[in-house]
């Protein structure tokens, strides 16, 4: 990963940002900074990732994919995850 100092907001980002922070916002009225928003986005991120680990001995594949696959971290195959971000 490289380190950049500016972020791009083109309007799909942006959208995902605004939905982001009405998840994070702790009443309609609150109004979170994107860093606050960006830290909650990659802590879910981490956590769903390790989550989806955990419960892949537990459970059925066909379940924890069904539950549990998103357009970023999913099971593939029964073998591994993997990441359909890039």
């Amino acid at each position: 990963m490289t380190k950049r100092t500016s972020l791009k907001l083109t309007d799909d980002r942006q959208l995902l940002l605004e939905q982001a922070s009405e998840i994070v916002a702790s009443d309609p009225s609150d109004d979170p900074p994107m860093s606050v928003v960006i830290d909650a986005a990659l802590t879910h991120l981490v956590q769903s990732h390790e989550n989806l680990e955990e419960v892949r001995g537990k459970y059925p594949p066909q379940t924890v994919k069904d539950c549990c696959n998103t357009d970023v971290v999913g099971l593939r195959y029964r073998t591994s995850i993997e990441s359909r971000w890039r």
